[in-house]
């Protein structure tokens, strides 16, 4: 059975986008490492009418690690603000092909959206076929009520994760490169130990995607995972650096027809800070 997809292609949003349900989200992110703004180049070119999903802002200001999944009533209180209310199509997109759309696809459905997709191949696809930019911030949405349900079968915290390296009951993929994973190459952000957590498969996350930053098919996922011993019958949780391209390997998951799939939200970020939880390095 082919599995529903979370993607949507570039000419099918361009025919929807006066569409009054529909709403498109920039969700572009960068490491805090690299000079560049998401907000910044949001404003220098966008996809028309998009609104900008802040990641670090839209998030849980009380966690000691960055941009995890905030409150519901905050989640709810920005969308409303946003004007993405109940009832709505949501696409999102980042400008670095994929990277952290499916970060706000998935929190999207972690509070309860049902009609959420990202844009396969994002904004350089949108921008190297000609399609329309604009600039500067769009008129403004009416606000909208957003009723937030927190799905917590897509969530995992540290706690889930320790239980589950214990009893085996789930795969842990880590979406990191194969040196990070390794321990052989030092994390990007300050004071967190080198290694993965005991028993998780390396699975790099732009794996999944080809060249131009649209996501292989549904056939090649689905012989990818099974390459790396993933059992397409047992849950799986995804794990990452903060919780970001973990996210790209969930939706990667969803088209190849896996339907148990859940992120840790602290990834490496909290995990490798705490010296009590245990790590392996190969």
């Amino acid at each position: 059975m082919t599995p529903k997809t979370s993607l949507i292609e570039t000419d099918e949003l361009e025919r929807e986008l006066k569409a009054p349900d529909i709403v498109v989200v920039d969700a572009t992110w960068y490491l805090p490492t690299e000079p560049r703004r998401a907000r910044a180049d949001y404003l220098a070119e966008h996809i028309p009418g998009a609104v900008f999903f802040d990641i670090d802002e839209i998030a849980d200001e009380k966690a000691h690690t960055g941009h995890m999944l905030p409150p519901p009533e905050k989640f709810s209180s920005r969308m409303r603000k946003m004007g993405i209310g109940d009832g709505q199509r949501v696409v999102v997109y980042d400008r670095q092909s994929t990277v952290s759309a499916p970060r706000v696809w998935w929190t999207f459905r972690v509070m309860g959206a049902q009609d959420v997709s990202v844009l396969n191949g994002g904004l350089l696809k949108w921008k190297a076929e000609g399609r329309p930019l604009m600039m500067g911030e769009p008129t403004p949405r009416t606000p909208r009520h957003f009723t937030a349900r927190h799905n917590l079968d897509l969530v995992r915290d540290v706690d889930d994760v320790k239980k589950l390296i214990g009893d085996k009951s789930a795969g842990i993929i880590d979406a990191r490169s194969a040196e990070r994973f390794a321990g052989n190459a030092p994390e990007p952000r300050q004071g967190l130990r080198a290694g993965h957590m005991p028993g998780a498969v390396n699975f790099p996350y732009r794996q999944v995607l080809n060249s131009d930053g649209t996501f292989k098919s549904a056939p090649e996922l689905q012989e990818l995972f099974t390459a790396a011993g993933i059992d397409p019958h047992k849950p799986v949780v995804t794990t990452c650096g903060s919780g970001i391209t973990a996210c790209v390997l969930a939706l990667a998951l969803g088209e190849a027809g896996h339907l148990r799939t859940s992120v840790y939200d602290g990834s490496w970020a909290e995990w490798g800070a705490d010296d009590r939880l245990p790590i392996e390095k190969s």
